[in-house]
């Protein structure tokens, strides 16, 4: 037994003794300072894989911050989003667009997506989450918890923490991945990889531009490679690279009152889904985009005596550095001009234009920071501006606007100002203007603009308020300008004649922008919530009606229906407007040479206002057809009498045909310079005038025009209505009736018989549509009287053409009346 134990006692004495051994060592070691180390210290143990580290191991002494919203910390080729606590549940804007763009994919700036976002912690992960603002139910109400059971929001992305900031107040995440990845609704948007066929996004060239914080909101740029096999430009390549641009913004903890929309005053809006409304059935509630202008407590009472007042906080808009520099007044008056509007409001000062600070005056200045509205000037050949802006979509509040000036919008303003006036405008008699007759037109410019992003969409039927004849006094138009409203596209005044001294030849902010920004934005202190302002508003809305002045006119896309609510056209009766401005055209083609051309340049610029000739008279032509098989739309509530929508009458309807047939079917000899042509180009002239021919009468012959004639017909009777077979009639006569004698006739002909040949085959149309801007009439072809109709006019252009082959007068008409025989024959018994 002892000898058993004796071999554990001597293991067990050597261990203690040695371990004494090393205590002492030890103690001597730190008792003698001097001692040299004879022992690493031991490595502290490895963190588990994805444990939440100390801050400094996360964000180290090489970290690039910037503060702002969020501190975005750079290391290396990382980014991290430092959180803070408070700002988690709170919601926010994801505003997606496209910075730059590739060669054939449109231009920089325009909005792809929309989207609120929730950060929120969950155990050691950060979600982002999409919040749905289209279904709603107050949270007092039952129907509330079913509203949020069906309205759960997705997950965007899931963030590991990766620290907790030092006061243990904020959460460190790794933000890389959601720009490096392909998160579809941060990038090219699904429509275009659709249209562009694309297959994946290629992460070796694609990289993060920059992440930039601000006070209450965060940038983000970043580029985006994809492999497409149907790339618009630099298709060898099989690739489109876009800068892509997103802007995070906070907003507001509590949301702005609604103002509820009202379709008599034209608005930008957004809607909700409302399942709470008292209402049998759920209700879309839809809600004016606006800024927030809220009287000060102290001037209360002021502004209820009717005094103007300086509201809380002022709409500014600066004007960014890189405009040139004699543009900038006009642009900052184009803005200033809207104050008068906003006294009509009760407030004075509202809006203001400011120049941008240097970076000596303000070195953190940003035009991406959303606490500024920016007018940017852009160098590019695009020939536009715009007018977007960013809004809450929880109540409609305005939180940025940024208008994009696009430096070749002067060339188009310079076209159209040039082929609408020169007639009687001396200023207009050249290429090149004044910088003070061009500041003028940048200032009309900049105040359509400026309309945009306060809340006003176009509201094209504002100029039909007014008598064409008017257009020709000056104490009217010095009064009144062009239109009632800026936002139409009156452009210039093209009715004056010579001799019509001091006439105005364009609109300025008019009687209905007034009233409009009167009615979105005049206060109603009394009101505590948007149902309460109900009266008031429509009590301001029935004060004007019946004054076309205060009228609302939808802009139509995709084919005209109400030919008073038009693009480009000026004053009450198309016919009369478009009769003067031809007249004016004809006036300006002999002086093209001599406006247009100097000594020792080529003809580039006479070949292009000559295009603005013909396509102004492209203008007036499309005009006065859209009469033709016309509704008017006059918005009104049941508490107003008449109709919402009333056809054109038959006597406006076939005197446009007449005005069709003299002006259009009858070549337009006019356009026809021999002087122009010889100096501008080597053939084509036989195409561009039976090109103006053929889409005048594409337009006049139109599905969804005849079937509104056949319901005219159909409602009111012949009597009243303007018929198809007559409209048939009156379109043969303008363009049969005078022969076959010359190149024009013959090629308008067999225009004519090709499209009805068209029409033979035409596919149905569907009524429905997904924009308010687009009116579509529903047409089921072979169940409706238009072929018939189609196949009679054919037989008797047939007959006619037959009948005229006998006596032609030489060899090309008739064999021009033999083939139009044959051709028909050909259509009505393809077999």
């Amino acid at each position: 037994m002892i000898k058993k134990l004796l071999p554990g006692f001597l293991a067990f004495a050597l261990i203690t003794t040695f371990s004494l051994d090393i205590s002492a060592q030890r103690k001597k070691k730190k008792n003698d300072k001097n001692a040299p180390a004879t022992e690493a210290k031991k490595p502290e143990p490895k963190p588990k894989k994805g444990a939440i580290q100390p801050y400094g191991k996360v964000i180290t002494k090489d970290a690039k911050t910037d503060e702002g919203l969020f501190k975005v910390h750079k290391i290396d080729q990382k980014y991290f989003f430092e959180i803070p606590d408070s700002l988690l549940e709170r919601e926010m804007l994801m505003v997606t667009r496209i910075a730059k763009t590739a060669t054939g994919i449109g231009f920089g700036g325009g909005k792809q997506n929309e989207q609120v976002l929730r950060w929120q912690k969950k155990d050691n992960k950060i979600v982002l989450r999409v919040v749905s603002h289209d279904i709603v139910a107050a949270d007092s109400l039952p129907v509330h918890e079913a509203v949020v059971n069906s309205n759960f929001e997705p997950v965007l992305f899931t963030f590991p923490i990766k620290a907790f900031g030092k006061d243990s107040t904020s959460t460190v995440i790794e933000a890389t991945d959601l720009l490096a990845k392909d998160v579809k609704s941060l990038g090219m948007p699904v429509r275009s990889r659709k249209r562009y066929k694309v297959t994946r996004m290629e992460a070796d060239k694609s990289y993060i531009e920059r992440i930039s914080s601000y006070p209450l909101n965060i940038e983000l740029r970043h580029v985006k490679t994809y492999a497409a096999s149907a790339a618009p430009s630099n298709s060898n390549l099989g690739t489109i690279s876009l800068e892509m641009s997103n802007s995070m913004i906070l907003l507001p903890k509590v949301p702005m009152q609604r103002r509820n929309f009202d379709e008599r005053v034209g608005w930008f809006t957004s809607s909700t889904q409302d399942y709470g409304d008292e209402a049998q059935k759920t209700k879309t509630k839809t809600f004016l985009d606006r800024w927030r202008l809220e009287v000060k407590d102290e001037d209360i009472e002021k502004f209820k005596r009717g005094e103007l007042v300086e509201p809380k906080k002022q709409i500014v808009y600066y004007v960014d550095r890189a405009t040139p520099e004699k543009w900038r007044p006009f642009i900052m008056q184009g803005i200033n001009d809207w104050q008068v509007a906003f006294e009509a409001a009760g407030f004075k000062n509202a809006i203001v234009a400011k120049e941008a600070p240097t970076p000596e005056e303000d070195p953190e200045w940003s035009p991406e920071d959303v606490r500024y509205s920016v007018v940017r000037y852009l160098a590019s050949p695009i020939p536009n501006a715009n007018g977007p802006h960013v809004s809450d979509p929880r109540s409609g509040e305005i939180l940025e606007s940024d208008i994009n000036w696009y430096h070749n919008v002067m060339s188009l303003l310079q076209g159209w100002f040039f082929v609408q006036t020169a007639a009687i405008n001396p200023d207009a008699q050249k290429v090149g203007f004044k910088d003070e007759v061009m500041g003028e037109l940048i200032k009309f410019v900049s105040s359509h603009e400026v309309g945009h992003t306060i809340g006003l969409p176009h509201n094209m039927g504002s100029s039909s308020a007014v008598p064409v004849d008017s257009l020709r006094s000056a104490s009217f138009t010095q009064k009144y300008g062009t239109a009632p409203s800026i936002m139409d596209y009156a452009r210039f005044n093209y009715v004056a004649q010579p001799g019509d001294e001091g006439v105005s030849l364009m609109p300025n902010i008019g009687v209905y922008d007034k009233y409009a920004i009167s009615w979105g934005y005049r206060p109603i202190l009394a009101a505590e919530n948007a149902a309460d302002e109900k009266a008031t508003l429509d009590a301001w809305i029935l004060e004007h009606a019946g004054d076309a002045r205060y009228r609302f006119g939808h802009q139509q896309a995709g084919g005209v229906v109400d030919p008073s609510s038009q693009t480009e056209d000026l004053g009450d009766d198309a016919i009369k407007a478009s009769e003067y401005g031809i007249a004016n055209l004809k006036r300006i083609v002999p002086n093209l040479m001599e406006w247009t051309t100097k000594d020792g340049e080529n003809y580039s610029d006479l070949s292009a206002m000559y295009g603005h000739v013909v396509s102004q008279f492209g203008r007036y032509i499309g005009h006065v057809s859209s009469n033709v098989g016309g509704v008017y739309e006059f918005y009104k509530t049941s508490d107003q009498d008449g109709a919402v929508y009333t056809h054109v009458n038959k006597d406006k309807q076939r005197n446009s045909v007449k005005f069709l047939n003299k002006h259009l079917f009858t070549t337009p000899t006019w356009l026809i310079d021999n002087e122009i042509i010889g100096r501008t180009e080597y053939a084509g002239n036989i195409e561009r005038i039976t090109s103006i021919q053929k889409r005048g009468l594409r337009n006049l012959l139109d599905m969804q025009r005849m079937m509104r004639m056949v319901e005219n017909e159909a409602i009111n009777g012949s009597s009243n209505a303007y018929t198809l077979t007559t409209l048939m009639y009156d379109i043969r006569q303008g363009i049969w009736a005078n022969g076959a004698s010359d190149a024009y006739a013959r090629s308008l002909q067999r225009a004519h018989v090709e499209h009805l040949a068209s029409l033979m085959n035409a596919k149905n149309v569907s009524g429905r549509s997904s924009s308010p801007y687009v009116k579509t009439t529903a047409v089921t072809v072979n169940q409706s009287d238009m072929i018939p109709v189609i196949r009679g006019e054919l037989n008797r252009i047939k007959r006619d053409a037959t009948r005229a082959a006998g006596s032609a007068p030489n060899t090309i008409t008739r064999y021009h009346l033999q083939d139009i025989t044959a051709r028909i024959d050909g259509i009505l018994d393809p077999k």
